[in-house]
């Protein structure tokens, strides 16, 4: 491992959120790159210490890596519980606007943007509701980002129409957050006003804030989008399912940057899937080795 592990926490309201901040061991960076992870999990999907991860391979490659976990997950202060919940809206308007303005004072310099499943979701909306934010952003990079699930099958109906849209709400009332962790289909919890506030768009509903009514899709087509670089994965059939990746893409205007599905077939090493994209060992020398070097001639 060839990169320093260090935590920090930044103050957000009444919160605090959790950075890893992974330290090149070169005295000069490359770019500072922010990730985002998706919904039940953290950002231990970028990194262990043990150096494994996307993020700990650009750290190693002179990037100054800052891997965030989202009010009530990860190390963020408090964790999800009846005593404390988190809305979509928060993470939108007060968290992401938060990291990007933390991390660019700190470097002085834009950042490259990455995120996981649904945090690409919430990251671009982040961005259209606050333009100000844009210029703070030098590259948006995502995994298996989609709004909406759209496939169709057996898949579909347990883990998105029962246990997603019907079993989370019903433990949300219980519990008082979702246990996800404790019930074996996710990473960590999630605050139940989050998990309440992804149903309607992952059904299929209008990209409008569910709150105040903010049209994001409108927002979306007078954007000018920083480059970017969107990553699908072959055997990702339910959560980030390459048709519903550019659908997100094509809804947002992002589908003006690059679209790579991940898979034999198309020259990588590995099908990879949702989690394994940013997981398997493969990846350090498939699609990591290529993004690495794209970022440092961009």
């Amino acid at each position: 491992m060839q990169h320093q592990q260090n935590s920090q926490w930044l103050a957000v309201a009444d919160y605090q959120l959790h950075l890893r901040q992974l330290k090149p061991a070169q005295s000069e960076c490359v770019y500072p790159v922010l990730m985002l992870h998706g919904a039940i999990e953290n950002s231990r999907i970028f990194y262990n210490e043990k150096g494994r991860g996307l993020g700990c391979f650009l750290a190693d490659r002179g990037f100054a890596v800052t891997c965030a976990d989202f009010a009530g997950r990860g190390l963020s202060s408090p964790k999800a519980s009846r005593r404390f919940n988190h809305s979509q809206q928060q993470l939108i308007c007060q968290d992401i606007p938060a990291l990007i303005h933390h991390l660019y004072q700190q470097h002085q310099q834009p950042l490259v943007v990455m995120a996981h499943s649904w945090a690409g979701v919430v990251l671009a909306a982040s961005l259209v509701r606050f333009p100000e934010l844009l210029p703070k952003v030098k590259t948006i990079i995502t995994f298996g980002s989609k709004r909406v699930i759209s496939v169709r099958g057996f898949k579909k109906r347990l883990h998105i129409d029962l246990v997603w849209n019907r079993l989370s709400p019903l433990l949300c009332r219980i519990y008082g957050y979702l246990p996800a962790k404790q019930w074996r289909f996710g990473a960590d919890n999630e605050p139940a006003q989050y998990l309440l506030d992804t149903i309607p768009w992952i059904r299929g509903g209008a990209f409008v804030d569910l709150t105040d009514g903010f049209d994001y899709a409108a927002a979306c087509a007078e954007t000018n989008w920083p480059q970017s670089w969107h990553f699908a994965a072959i055997n990702d059939q339910l959560l980030g399912h390459p048709q519903d990746v550019q659908a997100f893409l094509t809804e947002t205007g992002l589908n003006s940057g690059r679209y790579t599905v991940l898979g034999k077939s198309y020259g990588h090493q590995q099908d990879y899937d949702h989690i394994s994209m940013l997981t398997h060992p493969s990846a350090s020398a498939d699609h990591f080795a290529e993004l690495a070097e794209w970022l440092k001639q961009s």
